[in-house]
């Protein structure tokens, strides 16, 4: 079957862990389920990812960084997305364009106006069918995400938005909220300070109203 779901939230608020518990499901249900990701997703937009994530690049700028992520939009959009929907996959992916919107647009700054324009121009009418938003308090999100780069020996030179200041990730969870309040019938709200396991199960809740 054919369904766009996407996972936002701010860093360290456990996208990672329960996209690949809810693929698990599905798959489990019989349903073909593929994972993407943004920034990233494919071989070009990989490669923009390291330039977004890389530390060094301190100096870049909002407007760059939006550009970025829509370059690899147009692409990931193009070789990913549109062909696992037309495959009538479950297709999940880590952050889509509410993550811009939020980080790009409120956190960075950067004219929401612009932002709706390019990406009606890299992804048209393309709009996922469910978005789950892990929320959580930025203390505990970054307390998580600090620990998994330390447990996973991830290097800093790859934590540049882990590395932004705390009002910073604030303006990002703010943002996220605002969105979901406007969009409530397509953006569902899940606390994701709780364990992994009580999150999995109200997920799955979510996810059953749209099988078959």
């Amino acid at each position: 079957m054919r369904l766009f779901i996407t996972f936002e939230g701010i860093e360290g608020s456990g996208k990672t862990t329960q996209i690949h518990l809810l693929r698990d499901y599905v798959e489990r249900k019989g349903y073909r389920c593929q994972i993407t990701r943004e920034p990233g997703g494919c071989r070009i937009g990989d490669k923009i990812r390291d330039i977004l994530m890389d530390s060094s690049n301190e100096n870049l700028t909002p407007l760059s960084e939006l550009l970025l992520i829509m370059a690899n939009r147009a692409q990931h959009v193009t070789e990913v997305i549109e062909p696992a929907l037309r495959d009538q996959r479950i297709l999940i992916c880590d952050r889509f364009h509410d993550a811009t919107v939020a980080y790009q647009g409120f956190a960075r700054g950067v004219a929401l106006d612009l932002i709706e324009r390019l990406n009606q121009t890299v992804a048209g009418e393309l709009k996922p069918d469910l978005t789950i938003l892990l929320d959580c308090p930025v203390e505990v999100g970054l307390a998580r995400a600090r620990e998994r780069m330390a447990n996973e020996n991830v290097s800093w030179k790859e934590g540049r938005f882990e590395g932004e200041q705390r009002d910073f990730h604030q303006r990002v969870r703010d943002a996220y909220l605002t969105i979901a309040k406007a969009e409530p019938h397509r953006i569902k709200v899940v606390d994701g300070s709780r364990d992994e396991h009580t999150v999995e199960r109200e997920i799955r809740q979510l996810v059953s109203s749209f099988l078959k």
